[in-house]
Parts: C-alpha cells; sequence; structure tokens
C-alpha cells in the first residue's frame, strides 16, 4: 500500500514539474504608440516624445514608426524614427521626433497653448518591431486622444 501511494505522488509530482518546465506563456501583441508630450520650439519646429508601448510578456525592439499626426483635424506632419530601441516586456519607452508642422496645424496648437485649452490628436500609420526570438512585423497604429497645456510650462502640452 505504502508503494503504492509513493509511485502515484511520485507520477504526480512528475507531471506537475514537466508542465512547470515550459515556463510562462510566450504572448505577442500589438504595441502602441501615443503623445506623451509635444514642446513647441523657439524654432517653430516641434519636438513630439511618442511613448513606444510593449504589451508582449517578451522584449521588443522597435525598430521603426511612420505614423501621421494630425491636431484638431488638421494634418500636421509624419513622425518617422528608426530608434532601434530595445523595450522590456509589459513596459514602454519614448523616442523624440522633431517636426516642421504644416503652417494650419501650427496656428491650431498656438490657439490651444494662448486659451490655454487641451486640443485633440490622432496618430495614424505604422509601428515596425521585433519580438525576442521572432520575425520583424508592421503594426498598423490608430490613436485618439488629447493633449492638455504643461501648468508652468511655455509651449508645451502633455
Amino acid at each position: 500500500m505504502h508503494a503504492l501511494l509513493s509511485r502515484t505522488l511520485a507520477a504526480g509530482l512528475a507531471a506537475l514539474l514537466a508542465g512547470c518546465a515550459s515556463g510562462p506563456a510566450r504572448r505577442v501583441s500589438e504595441p502602441a504608440a501615443r503623445i506623451q508630450q509635444l514642446t513647441v520650439q523657439a524654432s517653430g519646429q516641434w519636438s513630439v516624445e511618442l511613448r513606444l508601448e510593449n504589451f508582449s510578456s517578451v522584449p521588443m525592439r522597435f525598430d521603426a514608426v511612420d505614423v501621421a499626426l494630425a491636431v484638431a483635424g488638421t494634418p500636421a506632419g509624419r513622425l518617422q524614427a528608426s530608434p532601434a530601441l530595445g523595450i522590456g516586456p509589459e513596459s514602454a519607452d519614448t523616442v523624440t521626433v522633431v517636426l516642421n508642422a504644416d503652417t494650419a496645424a501650427k496656428v491650431v496648437v498656438a490657439d490651444a497653448l494662448a486659451a490655454r485649452r487641451a486640443v485633440a490628436y490622432t496618430l495614424s500609420g505604422t509601428v515596425t518591431a521585433t519580438p525576442e526570438e521572432g520575425r520583424a512585423r508592421s503594426y498598423a497604429i490608430e490613436r485618439s486622444s488629447e493633449l492638455n497645456p504643461a501648468p508652468g510650462l511655455t509651449g508645451v502640452l502633455r
């Protein structure tokens, strides 16, 4: 009786350990991009901090960003970068892109800053990322949100 119980317990423990040997599941999820901060520089150019978000359970390398930016429905230009930035699982990091925005978009942002009010924005395009031990893939980015004037910081929207 004791030998049978020992063998059953040993077999159960072996099965449990075998199930754990593979480790946690590798989940690759679509990344996201959003504007963390937009700063209007003295030259009139915009410095845009793009927040790249990795929702995967594995690290990803972000190789390219190509998104169209519009503010309050007015096209501003394309944010393009090749950051080659590694981002850990379920983490985020930023890349700064300088943009010579279209004149109509500059007016929209200047008005929002002068009035100390929010301005809506949209991003539309692609992010190319490579999961650890995987192949590069382009992911569609569609984001709508808004930016608010940063208190005490002239020319800054967050």
